[in-house]
Formats: C-alpha cells, sequence, structure tokens
C-alpha cells in the first residue's frame, strides 16, 4: 500500500527540522526556562511567581510532546507502507518513548523487526547471524508487550503465531495464542490454518483434521476450501502412513 502523505503543512516540516538539529524536548524546557529568568526559584514569592510563569509553558510542553509523539508513528507508518523497516523501526521506538503503553506501537515494532531479521545476512561470514537472532527476539518480545497491553489483541496475537511457527519452529508456543483468537472471531479462517497446522506441527493431527474440516464446511471462499481440502488429505495422508 502506497498513499500520499497528507501531512501537517509547515508545522511537520518545523518538526522534521528539529529532529535534523538534534534538538530534544529537555533543551527546549532549559531554553524556557533561561528566557522566563526563573531558572531556580527557591523563595515562596520566586515559586509562586514561576508557577504562574510555567502553568501555559508546561501546557504547551504537553501538547508540544503529544504532537511529536503522534508524528513519529505516522512517519513509521509511513516508511513501513512503503516498506522500509529500519526506518521504521527507529519511529516506532521513538514513538514510544511519548507513548509507552501503546499496544499498537509494539506490534509494529514486532513487524518491522520479523522483516529486519529476515534481511540480516551474516555479513563478516562468522557462521552466526547474530544480528538476525537479535531482531527475531526483538519481535517476540514486542509481540509479547502488545499483548501484555491487551490480552485479545489479534493482529498481535496471529503475528506471534507468525513468529512461532515459520521463523522460530515453536509451533507449541503458537497453539494458546491461536485458540485465543478462536474465541475471540469464530470464523478467523487465517488463524484456523495457522493453528491446523500448528496442530499438526505438535502430533496434533485428529485436530488439524477438525479443523480442515471447519474450513471447508464455513468458508464462502473456493480457494480457501480448496487450500483446506489439500491440506486435510496431506495430514491424513502423514497421519495414518505406515511407519
Amino acid at each position: 500500500m502506497n498513499r500520499s502523505i497528507p501531512f501537517f503543512g509547515v508545522a511537520f516540516f518545523a518538526a522534521v527540522l528539529v529532529f535534523s538539529c538534534g534538538a530534544n524536548t529537555n533543551q527546549i524546557r532549559r531554553m524556557q526556562m533561561i528566557e522566563e529568568g526563573v531558572d531556580s526559584p527557591t523563595t515562596i514569592d520566586e515559586l509562586t511567581d514561576a508557577i504562574g510563569k510555567f502553568q501555559k509553558r508546561a501546557e504547551d510542553l504537553v501538547n508540544t510532546d503529544i504532537r511529536l509523539g503522534i508524528w513519529y508513528k505516522i512517519l513509521g507508518t509511513r516508511y513501513l507502507d512503503n516498506k522500509m523497516y529500519g526506518k521504521a523501526l527507529d519511529n516506532f521506538r521513538t514513538a514510544i518513548e511519548y507513548y509507552p503503553t501503546n499496544q499498537n506501537l509494539f506490534y509494529y515494532v514486532g513487524v518491522c523487526a520479523g522483516y529486519m531479521a529476515k534481511a540480516s545476512l551474516d555479513y563478516e561470514a562468522t557462521g552466526k547471524p547474530l544480528d538476525r537472532e537479535r531482531y527475531y527476539a526483538l519481535a517476540e518480545s514486542a509481540y509479547l508487550r502488545a499483548i501484555e497491553l491487551e490480552p485479545r489483541y489479534e493482529r498481535a496475537l496471529y503475528g506471534l503465531s507468525v513468529l512461532y511457527i515459520f521463523e522460530l519452529d515453536r509451533p507449541a508456543d503458537a497453539i494458546p495464542h491461536l485458540e485465543l483468537i478462536q474465541t475471540i472471531e469464530k470464523r478467523n479462517f487465517d488463524a484456523m490454518f495457522l493453528l491446523a497446522r500448528a496442530y499438526f506441527s505438535t502430533g496434533q493431527g485428529d485436530r488439524s483434521i477438525e479443523l480442515y474440516d471447519k474450513i471447508i464446511n464455513e468458508s464462502k471462499d473456493k480457494d480457501r476450501r480448496s487450500q483446506a481440502e489439500e491440506n486435510k488429505a496431506y495430514v491424513l495422508q502423514n497421519l495414518y502412513a505406515p511407519d
């Protein structure tokens, strides 16, 4: 998905300029304190005067932080839309500094880290692709944090399950998350396919077949039903194959 960027005009580009110059909120606060002439109030009168002067300033700073956090998130999603996962990851990481309890940001970190892991090569030919392992660990921890913040967060449950099944070869760890999705959205066929695969991979072929039958009977999508039939046939062939 590649959409145009309806940003905030001059205000946004001013923010970008601030980012590029390395300014931060602490520096802005320090400049404002000097500007108001109340750097270190000590007496009651000085403190009272400082409170009066900074009440509006404090509101402005909070609003500035809110905007900065939102802009970092928007910038991250734009990079993500354009498959620039490293850039997106950097911006989501910064956005989390402003919104550390936003489950969506952690989900996006998980997505970006997963892609960066797949793009990591052993450039030094050490035989140990450490960057890949670190990115996968980051993806897992980010998805888990998103789920901790919102236990019924389907996208994070699904993303973590994909990671466990296809990248980390830990299908058993995916099963409880996929089973939870089934209680949230009973007709989530994509999650059913994953769960059926996880069941088969962990020696639960009968449960895998039950799920494929459910997809075949309930899905209105012809291609999806066909895929479920093929998968079911494969499971049956391997489930009852002679040793």
